[in-house]
């Protein structure tokens, strides 16, 4: 699809192709210099975009909300082997089953993501080949493909320099929809050799339908071992540049009025605390030198920020998130989860008189009775998870109410995710 309209950027070969053999340390070394000299030319486009337009936009003031806290330790998820689809190209292959998967420590992992959904899409029930039905895009190639047992997006050719990109067909994509404090989140594949992975780019405006409020600005990087944002970042622990961990990695952005957060997995890797630019939208795109993997994202969840959980405890005597996630149909708690988690148990921790009945709730898909028994099971899962991390058994217990008490519609994907929710309940 192509867009008429767009900012029109320098003309730059960013995405030469660039021949590696890992074997060979002379190629390995031009490989990398390829790469450096490609996000350099990418920032001198951006820089010449911003000195274009930048001063035409003024920034507005938006109302304020609450921000983040504290988690567990679990496994990245185990990569899946992809299936080859009818009249789709088959995605390259994934990690050997001999690879090893790295243990990751959620133990101080400090993002709670926001309360208030804005967007949410896991991709279920996308159909194999097609364009993602909940997403504009503003050129490329770009479809869902069967990775495994799950439904992705797959960047099969796209230019993050123009930029190519998928952006959420929300009804008010044309306004500002990002409020002063929010998240975003996502998952992204990598693969355990350099050559085979790409970087994945988020930017925080929409380049085909906020003209008139366009604050343009550098994107977030995300590599397999980094998070970066105008030079900005670091390298996950322990790694290196040349070391990929493989399999799908978790990303979280957190932006507070100025500030600037970004994690990859159970480790932030960016803390900027004055970004100078308005966040109005987001778009997600990938682009690489060399490319023999291929990029693949799910699980996108854009959410405004709310007042501190233990505000809203202390006006309603109780408080409700969305942030702790369980695996499909199971009640195992996903790593991602433990930043809310480890926020309860340090409130908990910080006010010894704090009792708490832990309250679990579905949405309408499946059997009553199954999603009666999986809110039980859920709830019990997050008080074990807590006793665990040192909280008294006889300040918690757990109940699940299954389907019987939504907060909101089960006709949209935003509405089921907000029904699909822990509540933590004074008793």
């Amino acid at each position: 699809m192509l867009v008429t309209g767009l900012l029109t950027f320098p003309v730059m070969d960013t995405y030469a192709q660039v021949k590696v053999d890992l074997e060979k340390k002379v190629n390995r070394e031009a490989n990398q210099r390829a790469n450096q000299t490609t996000d350099k030319v990418i920032d001198k486009g951006f820089d010449k975009l911003e000195e274009g337009v930048g001063n035409l936009f003024k920034k507005k003031k938006k109302p304020a909300d609450e921000k983040p806290a504290a988690t567990d330790k679990q496994k990245v998820e185990q990569k899946a082997e992809p299936t080859a689809q009818p009249n789709v190209e088959t995605p390259a292959q994934s990690v050997p089953a001999s690879t090893p998967q790295p243990q990751l420590t959620w133990a101080k992992y400090d993002f709670v993501p926001g309360t208030e959904l804005i967007f949410e899409d896991d991709f279920s029930g996308e159909k194999n080949g097609e364009f993602p039905s909940r997403w504009d895009m503003t050129k490329g190639t770009i479809e869902m493909a069967q990775f495994g047992e799950d439904m992705v997006v797959y960047f099969r050719k796209t230019n993050a320099n123009v930029p190519e990109a998928i952006l959420p067909l929300l009804t008010n994509r044309k306004e500002d929809y990002l409020p002063e404090e929010f998240t975003v989140e996502f998952d992204c594949y990598f693969y355990d050799k350099k050559v085979d992975n790409y970087t994945y780019y988020l930017f925080l405006y929409d380049v085909k339908n906020q003209m008139k409020i366009l604050s343009p600005s550098k994107p977030i990087r995300v590599n397999f071992n980094q998070i970066t944002y105008d030079l900005g970042g670091d390298l996950y622990p322990g790694q290196n540049a040349m070391k990929p961990i493989a399999g799908w990695r978790h990303v979280a952005i957190s932006f507070n009025k100025r500030a600037l957060k970004c994690y990859l997995d159970d480790t932030r890797l960016v803390n900027i605390p004055n970004i100078e630019f308005n966040p109005t939208g987001v778009m997600l795109s990938a682009g690489n030198v060399s490319g023999n993997g291929k990029p693949f994202i799910k699980n996108v969840r854009i959410a405004k920020g709310a007042v501190p959980l233990y505000d809203k405890f202390l006006v309603n005597g109780k408080f409700v998130t969305t942030g702790i996630k369980f695996d499909v149909n199971k009640a195992t708690i996903k790593p991602e989860s433990m930043g809310t988690i480890n926020y309860v148990v340090k409130m908990m921790t910080d006010h010894a008189d704090l009792k708490f009945s832990i309250e679990g709730h579905t949405d309408t898909d499946g059997e009553d009775a199954a999603n009666q028994k999986l809110s039980e099971s859920r709830s019990k899962s997050v008080l074990d998870v807590m006793v665990k991390l040192g909280v008294s058994a006889d300040r918690l217990t757990s109940k699940g109410h299954g389907e019987s008490k939504p907060m909101a519609g089960n006709d949209t994907p935003e509405g089921k995710a907000q029904n699909r929710r822990v509540e933590f309940v004074k008793f």
